[in-house]
């Protein structure tokens, strides 16, 4: 099966060169060898051209928030594909940046040898700005594939406002998008002739790092990141996330809708790290998980009404998942793929500014720093916990996550200053963050796919309120208190 036209994007006008000495697929944002529309094109261009493939995998040292924790987490990545590459025809070129702007010109350097570059696309981050900077240079075809979700970016023509209205289109239009998924194995049987060398004054200049990673000796210390960002104990990499999501499958999947909530209870995936850096797809996450339902498309429902569950014919819990992985996160990519200030208080819904304006004057009776807030030193022993957790391991429940957004809101002194901290410390630190879904988490906060809520309280006005004390009440949460308190 080919890659399907509707998932690629030509980002400019260079043509293919056939007399090229290899296909070269940068690897910027599905980070794994397999489930790959990207590296699945790639293939169908080498055995077009009988070409050699070559994947670059670079990891920068100056991107905003870089740090111990999101550079060890990628290179556990960059590890597991080279050494899954290294028993096929294809070449790996991992490249590690040990001074800012270091790498710059690396991509044009191949492409000077290349028949033609393919990419990944990705909505968010830096990454749109990058290729977009890279296409302008690149003296051959740069195209870019879409191996984000289930359905196409391109499936949808505007922004949707709120959950239950993109729930409505994706059963309305994913049906034929079930048929198309990427090959489990893009390199199966591919017969791909191989490259015998990469030019040396490329080499020379920017030196492969595959060897140090395949022994695991790259050492962070020298690097110009942030060091005060520890690295996380959750170990980075398609092998690691292979791993969790065979054992939530196993283990946890049946306790998942009625538990998940509950912060004593370890019944989430913790599969989002593995999903924002391309480590995991979200079609083999899917097709495990319909398989283990003995699932096929004929028990989908015939109504497009947008209802929470009943629509895929599954379990409760197989359900409750598919909702926050299919629908909650593609819901994300859409925002920041068809707009681009989905990092801007401006994208707020008009109502939600117009009542937080109306309440920004009101009292606050507690207000912190981004210093306390970072510290978990404010009066709340929940939100400290989940700002420990945060900080210390990289992740954050997804119940109290919501609770977390909420309590910065009513300790800032503006619902602008709220996000920025939101923003700064998710970014900062959690494995997940940077990513569209995080966006859609945090402004969910202030009001983004939801809507005016009352009684109209101070600070909140109509935005949707939480407390801890109902948090406490309705949770099971005493363990993770123990762990996590001070």
């Amino acid at each position: 099966m080919r890659v399907p036209e509707l998932r690629m994007s030509y980002c400019n006008d260079a043509p293919p060169r056939e007399d090229g000495a290899f296909v070269l697929y940068w690897m910027i944002a599905n980070r794994r060898i397999h489930w790959n529309f990207g590296l699945q094109k790639a293939v169908e261009w080498s055995r077009q051209l009988n070409k050699p493939l070559l994947v670059l995998e670079a990891l920068r040292s100056n991107y905003a928030w870089a740090s111990d924790r999101l550079h060890r987490f990628v290179l556990d990545g960059m590890a597991d594909n080279a050494r899954r590459l290294r028993t096929t025809p294809v070449t790996y070129y991992g490249y590690i940046e040990e001074r800012g702007g270091e790498g710059r010109g690396l991509l044009e350097a191949l492409a000077e040898h290349a028949c033609i570059v393919i990419t990944d696309e990705y909505p968010a981050f830096f990454l749109p700005r990058m290729v977009s900077t890279a296409a302008e240079r690149l003296p051959v075809r740069l195209e870019q594939v879409d191996s984000n979700g289930l359905l196409p970016l391109k499936a949808a023509d505007r922004v949707f406002t709120t959950a239950h209205a993109f729930r409505r289109h994706l059963q309305k239009t994913l049906r034929p998008h079930l048929a198309a998924f990427p090959q489990a194995d893009p390199l199966a049987d591919t017969g791909l002739p191989r490259l015998t060398a990469l030019p040396a004054e490329i080499v020379k200049r920017w030196p492969d790092a595959t060897a140090s990673l395949l022994a695991g000796d790259v050492n962070l210390d020298g690097l110009p990141i942030d060091h005060g960002v520890a690295s996380a104990e959750l170990v980075g990499g398609a092998v690691e996330a292979e791993r969790r999501l065979a054992g939530f499958l196993e283990g946890r999947l049946d306790d998942y809708a009625e538990a998940r909530n509950h912060p004593d209870v370890d019944a989430t995936t913790g599969l989002s790290p593995y999903l924002h850096f391309g480590h995991l797809s979200t079609h083999e996450m899917f097709a495990r998980l319909m398989a283990r339902e003995e699932w096929d498309t004929d028990r989908l429902a015939a109504d497009s009404s947008g209802k929470r569950s009943g629509w895929w014919g599954v379990s409760e819990s197989a359900e409750a998942l598919l909702d926050q992985f299919v629908t909650w996160r593609e819901l994300g990519f859409n925002r920041c793929a068809l707009s681009e200030d989905y990092g801007s208080y401006e994208s707020l819904p008009a109502w939600a500014q117009k009542t937080l304006a109306e309440h920004e004057r009101d009292r606050r009776p507690n207000l912190y720093t981004l210093a306390e807030f970072e510290a978990a030193a404010t009066h709340d022993p929940l939100w400290n916990a989940a700002q420990t957790q945060l900080s210390r391991e990289g992740r954050l429940q997804n119940y109290l996550r919501m609770l977390w957004g909420k309590k910065i809101l009513e300790w800032s002194p503006t619902a602008r200053d709220a996000l920025e901290v939101m923003i700064e410390l998710n970014n900062k630190y959690a494995l997940d963050g940077r990513d569209p879904s995080s966006y859609s988490g945090i402004f969910w906060c202030l009001g983004r796919y939801d809507r005016a809520w009352g009684p109209e309280r101070p600070i909140f006005g109509k935005i949707r309120y939480m407390s801890s004390e109902n948090t406490m009440r309705k949770l099971r949460i005493s363990e993770y208190l123990e762990k996590y308190g001070r």
